[in-house]
């Protein structure tokens, strides 16, 4: 198993005992959509005040914001980044072997986030393992 990381002593205890707790969690989106043996697809669904705790990217990716709003994502490195965001805005991102990136991301507007995040299994690392009820959850869909 990869190292550990230590979360930023300056975030709050519940922010750093999750980030302890879901460093290595898969689940990009608050919804799995589908996957095929390319890709797979996620959605972001947040109301205002909401937030999609803290998880890791390995793979290649996009995603794609399908609403306007304003959100606030606590990165691995100790920054907390403030973002608006418009509706079509679209952001691609690539990683190396053994690279990623741990945050999480909370709806700090008065609008509903909503994103479509496409990862592409084909990257530079393998997939996490997705728990087995998200499969069941996909299949009957």
């Amino acid at each position: 198993m990869p190292k550990l990381l230590e979360p930023s002593a300056t975030w709050s205890t519940a922010h750093q005992d999750e980030f302890r707790k879901n460093q290595f969690n898969p689940r990009v989106g608050t919804r799995f959509l589908s996957q095929d043996s390319r890709v797979r697809v996620w959605e972001v669904r947040l109301k205002p005040a909401e937030r999609l705790g803290f998880r890791r990217h390995v793979l290649d990716y996009f995603w794609v914001a399908t609403a306007p709003g304003k959100g606030r994502s606590h990165q691995q490195n100790g920054s907390v980044v403030e973002a608006a965001y418009a509706p079509g805005q679209t952001s691609h991102l690539t990683y190396g072997p053994g690279e990623f990136k741990i945050h999480d991301l909370e709806n700090i507007g008065d609008t509903e986030l909503i994103f479509t995040t496409v990862e592409f299994l084909d990257s530079a690392n393998r997939p996490l393992p997705l728990p087995d009820a998200m499969a069941v959850e996909v299949q009957g869909v």
